[in-house]
């Protein structure tokens, strides 16, 4: 992979529409020199887990900026955003006895893990459907404690939750509002901090390192209270070794570049927007798309694996997405763009588009 939005492969040059490397910091050098330095002066790996000798001043010091950051009380780094997803959503089941759960029915599979072995009772809202979900905080009014999960940008889809009415909707109901912000922090929101930036009110959000930031690892911001309680109650963190030091520096250096890539942000969702016209005018349908994910839904299988054949004949490399990822019928091809890639690409693209026969 090249920071300019190409891969070699094969020997051959493509363009890159399948990674989550939005902003292309993955081979900026601050992170690379920051992430080298961390492991000189640190050593390769934290030793232990964090409740044992795992912390580290620059674990609490990267929480510190992440809290900053997110405009939370603090904030908790874990090793993956599927660890953090899948170990949190459990230990806050336990909190309260007869919790109930409810999730948009297109959040991540590590929601959904988290879901399975969550000790609550788990209700699903249509997609998006605040009316539903509305439904189902009203049916479920008595039960002790309501948690409410959604993503802030859906990872197949591209579209965005309406957090202003996710926010209403848990302080009508006495929820609390848990958000993942994989695929929007580095994005969106003011200086990037996620669409939680901009729509304060949801108590624990989940983000990544690893997509627009260029490097690997995850961050729960919440209240004190709460990340007291995760550090305690949360196995998945507390039976796990820390975060190595690479990691911390990566983040540490993409907490310093972010904020201030505006332009950058701005140029990746008008690339997002050219793209969605120019499908829009062959005729394939994106969904409810406004971010850098754009679906381009083929619908059979074997369809969109002959897309996927096409683009890639044509020097694209646009992966594609199957059930049991995406629901039967709606496979697709995803392209997730990047801020380093050019208007001449998405032409390129559309070029491409364009000349696929279906088989």
């Amino acid at each position: 992979m090249r920071g300019d939005g190409r891969l070699l492969r094969d020997g051959r040059e493509l363009l890159d529409l399948s990674s989550n490397d939005y902003l292309g910091l993955s081979r900026h050098p601050l992170l690379v020199e920051r992430s080298a330095n961390y492991v000189r002066q640190y050593g390769a790996g934290a030793g232990a887990s964090r409740l044992i000798t795992g912390t580290s001043a620059r674990h609490n010091a990267v929480e510190a900026r992440i809290a900053e950051f997110k405009r939370s009380e603090a904030a908790l780094v874990f090793a993956t955003g599927w660890q953090a997803n899948a170990a949190a959503i459990p230990a806050l089941a336990k909190a309260a006895k007869g919790t109930v759960i409810f999730a948009d029915s297109l959040v991540h599979n590590s929601i959904h893990a988290g879901l399975r072995t969550a000790q609550a009772d788990v209700q699903f809202y249509d997609h998006n459907d605040y009316d539903h979900l509305a439904r189902l905080l009203a049916e479920h009014g008595s039960a002790p404690a309501r948690l409410v999960i959604s993503e802030s940008v859906f990872s197949m889809d591209g579209d965005r939750a309406d957090l202003a009415r996710l926010n209403a909707l848990c302080r009508q109901h006495d929820a609390m509002l848990y958000v993942d912000e994989a695929h929007a922090t580095g994005v969106l929101g003011a200086r990037g901090a996620g669409l939680t930036a901009d729509h304060t009110g949801a108590e624990i959000v989940m983000g990544t390192f690893s997509k627009a930031m260029g490097g690997f690892g995850a961050y729960i911001a919440c209240p004190d209270v709460v990340r007291d309680y995760l550090v305690n109650m949360c196995a998945g963190l507390i039976f796990t070794t820390a975060p190595p030091p690479a990691l911390l520096g990566a983040m540490d250096a993409a907490l310093d570049l972010v904020p201030d890539m505006d332009e950058d942000r701005a140029h990746l969702l008008g690339l997002g927007a050219q793209l969605r016209k120019g499908l829009h005018e062959l005729g394939y349908d994106t969904l409810g798309s406004t971010t850098q994910i754009v679906p381009f839904i083929v619908g059979p299988e074997a369809e969109a694996l002959a897309l996927g054949e096409h683009l890639l004949q044509h020097g694209i490399a646009a992966l594609p997405i199957r059930p049991p990822t995406v629901p039967k019928g709606t496979s697709r091809i995803r392209f997730a763009l990047r801020s380093t890639l050019r208007a001449q690409d998405i032409d390129t693209v559309l070029s491409a588009v364009a000349s696929w026969k279906k088989p």
